[in-house]
């Protein structure tokens, strides 16, 4: 097996459990849920959804780059939602931050998500 290269920035919020950012193999980096958390306070940005949506995008941003990668690079986003009606709001961010050819891509519809988030994503990028 490849060697695991452990990816850590302090530009998206620490892990707060038993798990790293991300872990690249090879040329792929499995990129840690990123919940809407301030990199800085380790606190909830704001309740608001599209302020969440968009911290959750810093925050993969900022492990990306980290990585040695950018968001483009991303090849499959998983994105958690605890109502799944906001989920235009996410496409409209998402194009933001994402230009065709888009990731493959799920959205899952959950009860909860840590600290209250409204929303988390992960992904695998290929760089």
């Amino acid at each position: 097996m490849a060697e695991k290269i452990i990816i850590a920035t302090d530009k998206a919020p620490q892990a707060i459990g038993t798990y790293s950012q991300a872990v690249k193999v090879g040329s792929t980096v499995y990129l840690s849920g990123q919940i809407p958390l301030d990199p800085k306070t380790m606190t909830m940005i704001s309740d608001d959804f599209s302020e969440q949506v968009v911290q959750v995008f810093e925050n993969l941003t900022a492990v990306c780059e980290a990585a040695g990668g950018t968001m483009s690079d991303i090849v499959k986003l998983n994105i958690f939602l605890t109502d799944l009606s906001h989920f235009a709001t996410v496409n409209e961010i998402m194009s933001r931050y994402f230009q065709q050819p888009y990731p493959a891509r799920a959205a899952i519809g959950v009860k909860e998500l840590p600290k209250g988030s409204l929303v988390e994503m992960d992904g695998i990028m290929e760089i």
